[in-house]
């Protein structure tokens, strides 16, 4: 076995260190655009899968090679930990899918952190210039496809509203204010909260920004409103 002073300053572990903080400034890029957006999984969950990731890969490469030193027989597959890494990172990515209403959020960010995963894995086997050109992949997929898909009316076809009221609204109020833009529901899902708080969630069709914040405004006044906003996709 290694002693502590073999483990801290011999080959290996710069080449350890080295992999960790890639893995961790190329999970922390893609963290940071989705703190940025406000989604669910954001700058700090992307580097924890990120670096755990590559650790995970680390140990599989470099934490059983003394066992196979001392015993000829003993044959290992580098490949197992990470297996069960990628398995093993649904149940996160899962955590950060809402559905309500017949509607699914939060695809994109679980598949980027189960992209992370691979980062990781990727780097902790030293595998950089295939990291890098991965993270640019998924950098330009998130930031610049998004502000494409805008340009194109399918993409903004529908509109999700998300209202914190107490009872002393009534919901048809709310209905009554958005029908009257010529926006048409599709759908209304009301969730009780603490105390006398709900949050109404509302599925509708968008036909311009301007209207939409204007719609915003009226709703705002009608008393019992305390929060409204658009839900990102």
């Amino acid at each position: 076995m290694y002693s502590w002073a073999d483990q801290l300053l011999g080959e290996d572990f710069l080449l350890i260190i080295t992999r960790l903080l890639v893995a961790l400034v190329l999970s922390g890029l893609i963290g940071f655009e989705r703190e940025v957006n406000n989604h669910s999984a954001g700058f700090r969950t992307h580097i924890l899968v990120g670096v755990g990731a590559c650790l995970m890969m680390i140990l599989s490469l470099f934490g059983f090679s003394t066992f196979n030193e001392v015993n000829d027989n003993i044959r290992f597959d580098p490949a197992r930990i990470p297996s069960y890494v990628i398995s093993g990172i649904g149940f996160l990515g899962a955590g950060t899918i809402i559905v309500y209403g017949g509607t699914v959020r939060g695809l994109t960010t679980a598949a980027s952190i189960w992209a992370v995963a691979g980062i990781g894995l990727v780097v902790g086997s030293g595998m950089y210039s295939v990291a890098i050109f991965t993270t640019l992949i998924i950098l330009i997929s998130l930031i610049f496809l998004n502000h494409i898909e805008r340009i194109f009316p399918r993409s903004r076809t529908t509109t999700f509203i998300e209202l914190v009221v107490d009872e002393k609204i009534q919901i048809n109020q709310v209905v009554e204010i958005i029908e009257n833009h010529h926006f048409p529901i599709r759908n209304v899902e009301i969730i009780r909260q603490e105390s006398s708080l709900r949050k109404v969630y509302i599925k509708t069709s968008r036909k311009d920004k301007l209207s939409l914040i204007t719609i915003f405004e009226e709703i705002s006044q009608l008393q019992g409103v305390k929060n409204i906003s658009e839900l990102n996709k």
